[in-house]
């Protein structure tokens, strides 16, 4: 069977620096595929490259067996594919409503409005027609999420969704995640928390140094792998 996504043998520079190397990856419609790592192994990179935001060096990116390395962001946006981004990336000046029905304006056939992004995200509810810079972390957080949704995406790629928020913060807007994983979302989530990725996902995958060093079903990894990997510990035993 086809994957919806697959990520081929993908090198990206940043200048003379290599932050991604011949990574392969595939994603099944409806699975959630966390990307862990420490800060610097890539993960970000990899992400705005599958959305078109950051040019690869070489390898292949595939959309239901569609090549689309060479389509531009929007374009693969129109495709399906949707980047929440590090940082949220909010218009200010706009409330949380007229962010989301900005996204919405170019918008693929699908079942997602503001409405049922409410219903997904209910603490947007009494703030819709806040202004985007007067919300917190966790506020900004759902709204960007929210605006990516309304987009109607067949892949959606969240960058870092607990960096920077309170525990109680990121308990909710990962209340809201989980409803979108069992209502059949295909996902690819970065994720610095261990514990919150391995509980969510579907599958693992563990970055250093550009590549990826361990993959497998959530079942099959125990914590001690993914952070032996996460760190590199196995590396350094080996060379030791």
């Amino acid at each position: 069977m086809t994957a919806l996504l697959a990520v081929e043998d993908l090198d990206v520079r940043h200048g003379l620096l290599q932050a991604v190397r011949q990574v392969s990856l595939e994603l099944a419609e409806g699975e959630t595929l966390a990307l862990v790592g420490a800060n610097g192994a890539g993960k970000t990179t990899l992400l705005r490259a599958i959305a078109g935001a950051h040019r690869p060096a070489g390898g292949r990116i595939l959309l239901e067996g569609h090549d689309i390395t060479n389509r531009q962001a929007h374009r693969r946006a129109k495709l399906g594919i949707a980047l929440v981004p590090e940082g949220r990336r909010l218009f200010p000046d706009l409330t949380v409503e007229e962010n989301l029905r900005v996204a919405g304006a170019a918008r693929r056939p699908g079942p997602w409005t503001v409405r049922e992004v409410v219903r997904a995200f209910p603490l947007l509810e009494p703030l819709l027609r806040k202004r985007a810079a007067s919300l917190s972390g966790g506020e900004q957080q759902a709204t960007a999420i929210g605006r990516a949704l309304m987009t109607n995406p067949r892949v959606l790629l969240l960058d870092e969704v607990s960096l920077g928020l309170a525990p109680i913060v990121v308990d909710d807007v990962y209340r809201s995640l989980t409803r979108l994983i069992e209502g059949g979302a295909t996902i690819l989530l970065v994720e610095q928390d261990l514990a919150r990725a391995m509980r969510v996902a579907d599958r693992v995958a563990c970055m250093l140094e550009g590549r990826v060093v361990l993959e497998g079903a959530r079942g099959e990894l125990t914590r001690e792998q993914v952070t032996e990997a996460y760190f590199g510990l196995r590396r350094r035993e080996a060379t030791a």
